[in-house]
């Protein structure tokens, strides 16, 4: 799932943080984004994090996306957009269950139990399934036959939600052999190994492999992405998005600092931040803007910036 990109921004981004852009004002000015934007799902997330409203209304809007067979498809996660479950969109779920603090939802061992229903004998989760197939995609959202770095990220989130199923077991001890070998280590295999070990309840082991990636993050603190643009790489607030977590030990503070202030300067003039990967078309483009946003706006309020 290499994105080979084209950086296509719908505006300009602005300094508007160096000519003094109040917390008030930046909240305003997304809410204005988001409103005019974003899909009804993200707005209603937006309503719980700006405005502490109840969270009933983001479950309801996450079912219009759900299958009967447990999973989710219908472009939650924007970059497939086939009506049948995906693993993207399964794990586009568990982010907001996760966020909605939904431990207890019947949702969330529905989607274990899809996953594990899809999951190959060693534990592992394909990228994309081949319902896929027929119906609009990025590119990099190919069907492979084969385990790929989204295992890291699914079982992450169901340890986050304090998960206990027995797809989960094999897909920890995947995990663990997958990160404590370095097979396929980079690029995003470094952005979803950081998640979950983030999540797994065992902080030594977690510290000791993520020790173990430190040659892998360049001394700026960013990780290339193999196969995408020239130059396209992750910044250390999307591999370590959270502090005091066992990832922020690959980041100095001042490397924080500096991607904090990166992060306030790309808010753009309509008020809504955007993606660096292919605006692929314009229905995936609204969409992954909205994400992003409320994801800055998160990372901000978790780091005092907000």
């Amino acid at each position: 799932m290499t994105r080979r990109t084209t950086i296509q921004t719908t505006t300009e981004s602005t300094t508007e943080a160096a000519a003094g852009t109040t917390a008030e004002s930046r909240i305003d000015s997304a809410r204005q984004f988001m409103e005019g934007t974003a899909r009804l799902l993200e707005r209603r997330r937006l309503e719980v994090f700006l405005d502490g409203a109840p969270v009933e209304p983001v479950l309801t809007a996450l079912r219009a996306y759900r299958n009967p067979d447990g999973g989710f498809g219908h472009a939650l996660e924007p970059d497939v957009c086939c009506p049948g479950s995906q693993p993207s969109a399964a794990l586009s779920a568990l982010d907001v269950l996760a966020e909605s603090g939904a431990t207890d939802d019947p949702m969330v061992t529905a989607t274990a139990d899809w996953v594990a229903a899809i999951a190959r004998p060693d534990g592992g989760v394909p990228q994309v399934l081949p319902s896929a197939l027929g119906h609009p995609h990025t590119p990099w959202m190919e069907p492979r036959d084969e385990s790929g770095f989204l295992t890291f990220a699914l079982a992450g989130r169901l340890h986050q939600l304090g998960v206990e199923h027995p797809w989960l077991d094999v897909a920890t001890a995947w995990s663990w052999q997958e990160l404590e070998s370095q097979k396929g280590a980079g690029g995003y295999s470094v952005v979803f190994g950081l998640q979950f070990l983030d999540a797994v309840p065992d902080p030594d082991r977690a510290a000791a492999a993520v020790d173990r990636l430190r040659p892998l993050i360049r001394p700026d603190g960013t990780v290339p992405i193999p196969g995408g643009i020239e130059g396209e790489h992750v910044k250390p607030l999307a591999l370590s998005p959270r502090p005091d977590t066992p990832s922020r030990a690959l980041f100095t503070p001042a490397q924080i600092d500096a991607d904090l202030d990166r992060l306030e300067s790309e808010q753009l003039d309509d008020g809504g931040w955007d993606f660096d990967f292919l605006h692929w078309m314009p229905a995936q483009s609204a969409a992954w803007r909205g994400i992003v946003t409320l994801g800055a706006l998160h990372i901000l309020r978790e780091h005092g910036r907000l």
